[in-house]
């Protein structure tokens, strides 16, 4: 990646054959993802027109837009098991300049239709999370299940956030936000969604001062994990069966720092953050 903005070159794993996959100034390319078959690439673009949900072949060329709008923050396009559809987030900026919360859409990868699942913002984007000594955060991305379903991180109504945006203030940390605990309410939990019906069912039971968040499905589907943290406090590691059974925590912070992005590694089917 190079230049003012970011530029991606496609290469062989040598390094040699290095061909750019986008185009220098035409804004910060990013969130890539493959489709199953390898054929398709979808990727979020920071343009001067916005955020938006690109695909292309895997050399950058054959592009097709599948959203963009002004106004709108499309993020973080996650390929379905058949390749048949994108899962992705839409944040509206400027009425949530801290892109807290947004909701989820899909879309055909050949642009011809797109339609939103959910509404009121109801998924935690900027997930925020720790304490006055240690904070972090960074955004979630909708995962598919085997089953083609979707998880996201689903706020209770009303949810503010412990670690509130501070539009007003120089951002020196890409992060630019204000310890105020107390003024936090409600919590999110991981939610499992239709993307056909829109209809909606808790996997991890809502709970005041809970925020589940990062959670994505087993390679043989029988287990989620997903991060937790209670409000003004940092994430642990947590597993729950997909279908029931009540969530155990695997691995507690061990350093005071937080545990954050965990993946599952397929030959063994643990999880590690």
């Amino acid at each position: 990646m190079r230049g003012k903005v970011g530029q991606i070159y496609n290469m062989d794993l040598d390094g040699s054959d290095a061909r750019p996959f986008t185009r220098e100034g035409e804004g910060l390319p990013y969130g890539f993802s493959a489709s199953p078959d390898g054929g398709r690439i979808a990727f979020h673009l920071a343009s001067p027109r916005g955020y938006e949900i690109w695909t292309s072949d895997p050399w950058g060329g054959h592009r097709i837009r599948v959203a963009g709008d002004a106004g709108h923050l499309f993020f973080g396009p996650q390929w379905s098991p058949d390749g048949e559809w994108l899962a992705y987030a839409d944040c509206l900026p400027e009425k949530d300049p801290g892109h807290d919360w947004c909701d989820v859409w899909v879309g055909r990868p050949d642009g011809r239709e797109s339609r939103a699942l959910t509404t009121g913002q109801a998924m935690w984007f900027a997930a925020t999370y720790g304490n006055a000594r240690h904070h972090g955060g960074g955004s979630n991305v909708v995962a598919w299940t085997r089953d083609s379903r979707l998880l996201i991180p689903r706020r209770i109504p009303g949810s503010k956030v412990p670690w509130p945006f501070q539009p007003n203030r120089p951002d020196t940390d890409h992060f630019n936000r204000s310890f105020q605990p107390d003024a936090a309410q409600g919590g999110t939990s991981i939610a499992r969604i239709d993307p056909w019906t829109g209809d909606s069912e808790p996997v991890t039971k809502p709970a005041e001062g809970v925020w589940d968040f990062r959670c994505s499905e087993s390679e043989d589907g029988h287990w989620i994990t997903f991060c937790r943290a209670a409000t003004g406090s940092l994430p642990s590691l947590w597993i729950q069966a997909s279908q029931g059974s009540a969530a155990q925590e695997i691995v507690a912070d061990p350093d005071g720092t937080g545990i954050d992005h965990p993946r599952w590694l397929p030959a063994l089917s643990k999880a590690t953050g």
